[in-house]
């Protein structure tokens, strides 16, 4: 695949992330989630935002809208609760999810080199102006969605559903392929 961003080996890295980010949404919500009984699908399994679905609304919430628009609008949302409820509806979620993971795609392929040295400047969801490394935190972004994509799929295997395989090793084989 050609490099994204060649003047900065970050852009190669973040465009793979990114790439990533969709593959394995796309294939934990079409294969894992999607045939789910609704009954299993809200249910409480112990998850720090209770269900699977609480959790893909949590993923929402934190990338969807505080993130994606922190990075991408430069805009700070404020009266966002990390346990809100942005989309009750299952497959709109899941569409939402999709859409947001692609989202990522263009803005970091359009991203200039010198972007990934710089600092991001936000506002915290309790509305105190901080700054963070950029690279680091848009690291953050995909750590964290595949942080809670683990939790799911461990979830899913305590409930005696399948889980998806989901390393970012088994993307690369099949882009090889």
């Amino acid at each position: 695949m050609a490099a994204m961003n060649p003047i900065h080996p970050l852009g190669d890295y973040f465009a793979t992330l990114a790439r990533y980010h969709v593959w394995a949404t796309r294939r934990l919500l079409d294969a894992h989630i999607a045939p789910l009984p609704e009954a299993d699908y809200r249910r409480d399994c112990g998850l720090f935002f209770k269900s699977i679905h609480g959790t893909l609304n949590h993923l929402l919430v934190g990338e969807g809208l505080l993130w994606q628009r922190r990075f991408v609008d430069g805009v700070s949302p404020a009266g966002l609760a990390l346990d809100d409820e942005a989309e009750p509806d299952r497959a709109r979620l899941a569409q939402r999810l999709l859409a947001t993971a692609q989202a990522w795609q263009p803005y970091i392929a359009a991203l200039p080199p010198e972007r990934f040295d710089a600092p991001l400047r936000y506002a915290t969801s309790k509305g105190e102006p901080t700054t963070t490394p950029f690279a680091a935190t848009l690291a953050h972004v995909f750590n964290h969605a595949t942080h809670h994509r683990g939790q799911i799929t461990a979830a899913l295997t305590a409930m005696g559903h399948p889980s998806p395989v989901l390393d970012l090793i088994y993307m690369l084989r099949e882009e090889q392929a």
